[in-house]
């Protein structure tokens, strides 16, 4: 399994890309940039040019990097070979999540007139529904995926509970999408249905483990 192979090329270049725009855009930005919304989407935060500019892409790298080194130091590292590709595309679903928030915040620094409610109720939407599309796929690690005692203990468990987390998270992100029609409602559209799946997917797996237990299959 080679650290650096052609395909991260392409989150490389996104990153790179998006540094680009930042130092081009730099002159034309505030020395504020607005850098946080309260739940009624007003800006409630600022920052300063240069963490605005710098932060979320440099921030955004050092995940990449961390997430692509990480199978290195996985006791159970054979195993990612078996999902190579969906930990490559997950690896591409957080760098375009990020960098999408950080063009945001650029454009708003720019005095673009966006709703922020509007730009993160789709974006979160697509991002539980891939996350939801990629967890069956995912095999056991000690790094990615819903990691509890019980999921580590067995291969069944851990089967199982991504099974069910998948579609969880893939109806976490259709409830999330009706933020668009009932914005008044979007603290709880986007919190509840995110907390809903993950911390169901945890419990899931502990009655997954217990029942396995009981028939005698662990």
């Amino acid at each position: 399994m080679g650290i650096i192979t052609k395909k991260e090329l392409l989150p490389f270049g996104l990153i790179l890309l998006i540094f680009v725009i930042g130092i081009f855009l730099y002159p034309y930005l505030p020395d504020k940039v607005p850098t946080h919304w309260n739940i009624q989407g007003e800006v409630d935060g600022w920052s300063s040019r240069n963490f605005a500019v710098f932060f979320l892409p440099g921030f955004t790298l050092f995940i990449y990097l961390l997430m692509l080194f990480i199978p290195y130091i996985d006791p159970l590292r054979k195993n990612y070979s078996q999902f190579n590709k969906t930990y490559f595309w997950l690896r591409i679903l957080l760098v375009s999540f990020l960098l999408a928030i950080h063009l945001y915040t650029l454009a708003v620094g720019l005095g673009w007139n966006l709703n922020i409610n509007l730009f993160l109720v789709p974006i979160y939407a697509a991002l539980f529904i891939l996350i939801g599309l990629f967890l069956p796929k995912i095999k056991k690690n000690y790094f990615v995926g819903i990691r509890t005692p019980w999921t580590l203990h067995s291969e069944e468990v851990w089967n199982r509970t991504h099974q069910f987390a998948g579609r969880a998270f893939i109806i976490a992100g259709l409830v999330i999408l009706l933020g668009i029609i009932f914005p008044q409602h979007i603290f709880w559209l986007l919190f509840f249905p995110i907390l809903s799946a993950s911390f169901g997917s945890v419990i899931y797996s502990y009655f997954v483990f217990r029942r396995l237990k009981e028939f005698g299959d662990e």
